[in-house]
């Protein structure tokens, strides 16, 4: 989760969150380099008093301005893309989850198992205990297998919705009568945070999402308790 004064993204509990950090440092080293050689030209150019009646065009450099920018877009886009259809590629799935958004809670339906669902709702603030997050923690988090293929299917109840996770680099819209397909695997244990990204309403900022990563046989004993 983030933590107060964090300038960096949270550290990633997917591969594809891993992948997405990789890309942010990657396109900030060039837009570093760009923002370092524009502005070494222009105090260049300030300070530089030499001047030529002579000057009447530069083929070369009008020819590698216009080059220069067309390969350094090839460099941002390549990893981009990649990333894009990995993000929409979807395995075969271990598990299925179906949530539904409603004003101001979450349900939650564990498609492979028949009597496996429940709503998830914010504790209040007068019910919180030392070791809960304010406006963060709910009364069920949502338990599922760590490095294990998830399929989460997202839908709304009202209006719209977003459930989200960041460090799982998933966003997903939440749309009343639409079906949103999303896919990740969680590479760590450890309890995971995100909120409504959409707003919602007077609560949006209300219904928090909570995801508790555990090795899989305490998930199977966990499911098989909650069926019952």
């Amino acid at each position: 989760m983030t933590t107060w004064l964090n300038m960096s993204l949270q550290d990633g509990a997917s591969p594809i969150m891993e992948q997405l950090v990789f890309f942010h440092d990657h396109v900030l080293m060039i837009m570093l380099m760009i923002t370092t050689t524009v502005s070494y030209m222009m105090i260049t150019l300030i300070r530089n008093k030499q001047t030529s009646r002579f000057m009447l065009e530069g083929q070369m450099i009008e020819t590698t301005w216009t080059i220069a920018p067309a390969i350094i877009l090839v460099f941002i886009a390549m990893p981009s893309l990649r990333l894009l259809y990995l993000m929409d590629e979807v395995h075969n799935p271990a598990l299925t989850l179906k949530a539904v958004g409603h004003q101001w809670y979450w349900s939650y339906e564990y498609s492979d198992f028949t009597k496996l669902e429940f709503d998830s709702y914010m504790i209040p603030q007068e019910e919180q205990q030392e070791s809960t997050f304010r406006l963060l923690d709910t009364d069920n988090r949502i338990v599922l297998p760590m490095n294990s293929p998830i399929r989460m299917i997202v839908t709304a109840a009202d209006v719209l919705h977003s459930w989200t996770i960041p460090s799982l680099g998933v966003k997903t819209d939440a749309t009343p009568g639409r079906l949103n397909q999303v896919s990740f695997s969680i590479n760590r244990p450890g309890i995971l945070y995100g909120q409504c990204s959409e707003i919602c309403g007077a609560n949006h900022s209300f219904m928090p999402i909570t995801i508790e990563s555990v090795p899989a046989k305490y998930f199977i004993n966990w499911a098989s308790k909650m069926s019952e």
